[in-house]
């Protein structure tokens, strides 16, 4: 039931592994495509006849579905089971007890109720890594719905993201994609792989509890860190850095240009590239420190330099110089982009019969010696049903 991957499951590094998918929506599928595009066996426990909620979340629909569900569904199984009926929840339970894996982001304490908690599970088989997902954690929040948005806000990332007050648009704002949920899952993936290189030593596995309050304010990195070490209270910057000038959108004759000179020297080059050399000498720009100090003067001299030339041709000069910048470019152009470098960002999923359905961002792992990428594409609601559950019952 797992060799027609896109590549045979013995190359890859999770071959044999076996996860029991209960979650839905982002953080969790996340995780468990992850896993499943490096070589587990993924077997996605879906509710009858609806499924996970992100197979009618759309617009926008594919040619074979939500392109929500399909971002993050590839390379797995479905099977419907319905928890509610004892038959359904014994195929369950049978599911888990075999296990490597068991990824889960119910409520917390909703599997403990079914018989289906961590410790229920480990006692008759021990091995499991049992991955939980909550919004708020499984003590004080464990009754407050975990919802990307709501973290955005909570959790302090809104309050650093967004126009300052005093300019048009300003306002609090909430990141493009929903962050929490996609550093969420990278930080469960995180503890499943150590949680299983664990059990390698000990024959034992053991639960790991992610939360997305949490994985955001570990995210927040430098800008915690000024909270916690200086007392410093971070606000919203547009698109400017706290510590770094210039490190912002720069406007050019037409369009914003993305300039990040992080050191003096890449500052030094920026001002001989548009003419003003005498700008690197100049006290009050000569160092980084000093940049911050007078931002607003030195924007306003290097926009003016800009503005003979737009903003592709300042990418391209400058870029020869070593100065990191970039256009402001779409999503298409991204991938464009990052195909022109030879990054082959996408792969091609194929359907059972191994025809072509769709593309999708590939797995951003590159492997030495090379790993083919698995592209089955994502499963429709059941398709699998039939096989895992008499797979089950053997």
């Amino acid at each position: 039931m797992t060799e027609t991957r896109g590549v045979s499951a013995a190359t890859a590094p999770l071959d044999g592994v076996l996860v029991a998918d209960f979650s839905r929506v982002l953080a969790g599928p996340l995780a468990t495509m992850t896993l499943a595009d490096l070589g587990a066996r993924v077997v996605k426990v879906e509710r009858p006849g609806c499924g996970d909620d992100t197979r009618h979340w759309g617009p926008p629909f594919s040619a074979t579905g939500a392109t929500y569900f399909e971002s993050v569904n590839r390379n797995k199984e479905s099977v419907e089971l319905d928890l509610a009926d004892p038959e359904g929840l014994g195929l369950a339970r049978e599911l888990a007890l075999r296990a490597d894996v068991l990824v889960e982001n119910f409520k917390p304490g909703g599997l403990e109720k079914l018989g289906l908690g961590y410790e229920a599970l480990a006692a008759e088989n021990p091995g499991l890594v049992y991955a939980s997902i909550s919004g708020f954690g499984s003590t004080g929040g464990r009754d407050l719905p975990g919802y990307d948005f709501i973290v955005q806000a909570l959790g302090g990332l809104m309050s650093i993201t967004g126009a300052p007050d005093g300019v048009p648009g300003a306002g609090p704002m909430k990141a493009g994609v929903a962050l929490v949920d996609v550093l969420t899952a990278k930080d469960a993936t995180i503890g499943i792989l150590a949680a299983l290189a664990e059990r390698d030593r000990t024959g034992r596995g053991r639960r790991v509890e992610v939360n997305l309050l949490s994985s955001l304010q570990g995210a927040l990195a430098n800008q915690a860190q000024a909270y916690l070490g200086a007392g410093v209270v971070p606000g919203r910057m547009g698109n400017d850095h706290p510590s770094i000038v210039p490190y912002q959108l720069l406007a050019t004759a037409d369009a914003p240009l993305a300039v990040a000179a992080g050191n003096d020297s890449q500052f030094a080059r920026l001002c001989d590239a548009i003419g003003s050399p005498d700008l690197a000498a100049d006290p009050r720009f000569a160092t980084n420190r000093a940049r911050v100090a007078h931002r607003a003067e030195l924007v306003a001299l290097l926009e003016g330099r800009l503005a003979s030339a737009s903003a592709q041709v300042w990418q391209d000069k400058l870029s020869s110089l070593g100065v990191p910048c970039g256009r402001v470019a779409g999503i298409g152009e991204g991938l464009d982009y990052a195909e022109s470098l030879g990054l082959s960002p996408t792969v091609e999923v194929r359907d059972r019969s191994g025809a072509v359905v769709g593309r999708q961002v590939r797995h951003p792992i590159t492997w030495t010696p090379p790993l083919p990428p698995r592209t089955q594409a994502p499963p429709a609601l059941g398709a699998d049903t039939a096989d895992v559950v008499r797979w089950l019952r053997t």
